[in-house]
């Protein structure tokens, strides 16, 4: 069965100024009456050169905010761009090649796709995905990655540079707990660590006061590392508020997940988060994923539970934890 692909939807619907009724959230989700006009929200800017500064100011900020974002982490603005050239190109393909990769039954979270959490009162975001996986060489399948030579190149050159700040930013929030250097990056599975990327493309939206993006959630992996394009869209919720969140050019915007947040038994939060969209502009971001081994059980690390801190979730395999997560099942 063909699915419809908000970029289609956004085609026809530009015409109309209207939008479908699966796109209208519920009063109190809807970006116009939700969120906290004329402020932008300044979450912390942490300058990755300066180690000292930066190991302290990573853990105050995954403690207090759940979210930060990094500047001079090493990956140049060159490679940035690239990244978001062949993305941006593959969504503007004709929609014919771009379902040559479309997610399949079999292929779990890898391909082209609209949906992805199980729908709430058959409600749905205004947002075309695609997903594969950039590292470890082993786990990748090509068979979802889209064709273009150079969309290859740009991805294996960014996914080299993110390794090195994603073990930095390992490092650091392990040095936070009070652990050694290397334990938080081994809890979260090592070199077997998963790292997903995604694609969100959000077309312009006639009725953005009304439509989400990506609805209200936290992210289920461990830690996630974000690009934006220039396009305001990312909110935050803080103090009973959704707030914009600033964007700085070529900063990697990082977001902690449930992973991080149960094995430091709380301790680093995971940040409550959902995208607007535009009614000019086309927004689109890269996130990448940091997945544990979906056999891989995690929960609270034990160096940092005793009697007077219990652990306060429970231990599980992480493919329990996403079906839970994807299905709206209480864990």
């Amino acid at each position: 069965m063909e699915v419809e692909r908000v970029q289609s939807i956004a085609s026809k619907s530009k015409l109309s100024n209207t939008i479908p009724s699966q796109f209208i959230r519920s009063e109190n989700e809807q970006p116009a009456a939700s969120t906290l006009h004329g402020v932008v929200l300044e979450v912390p800017v942490i300058d990755l050169s300066d180690g000292k500064t930066a190991s302290r100011l990573i853990s105050e900020a995954s403690s207090e905010w759940g979210i930060f974002q990094v500047v001079n982490h090493g990956i140049s603005d060159e490679i940035i761009a690239k990244l978001q050239r062949v993305g941006r190109e593959f969504f503007e393909l004709p929609k014919e090649e771009k379902e040559l990769i479309a997610k399949t039954p079999e292929s779990g979270m890898e391909g082209y796709g609209t949906s992805l959490h199980k729908k709430i009162e058959g409600k749905k975001g205004w947002v075309d995905h695609l997903f594969h996986k950039i590292w470890p060489p082993a786990a990748l399948n090509y068979n979802f990655w889209p064709k273009n030579p150079y969309y290859r190149e740009a991805n294996e050159e960014y996914a080299e540079k993110l390794l090195e700040v994603s073990n930095k930013l390992a490092k650091w929030l392990s040095l936070g707990l009070g652990l050694e250097d290397g334990e938080l990056k081994a809890a979260m599975g090592g070199e077997d660590i998963i790292y997903l990327m995604k694609i969100n493309y959000y077309p312009p939206c006639p009725r953005p006061d009304l439509a989400l993006g990506v609805v209200a959630h936290t992210d289920m992996s461990a830690i996630t590392i974000l690009v934006p394009n220039e396009v305001q869209g990312l909110q935050v919720f803080r103090d009973d508020h959704w707030y914009d969140v600033k964007y700085i050019p070529n900063a990697l915007i990082i977001h902690i997940g449930d992973q991080i947040e149960i094995l430091s038994n709380g301790k680093y939060k995971a940040v409550y988060h959902r995208t607007i969209v535009n009614k000019e502009r086309t927004r689109m971001s890269w996130p990448v994923f940091l997945e544990p081994p979906s056999d891989l059980e995690l929960g609270p690390i034990s160096k940092l539970v005793n009697q007077q801190n219990p652990p306060k979730y429970k231990t599980k395999k992480y493919k329990d934890y996403a079906y839970c997560k994807l299905n709206k099942i209480p864990q």
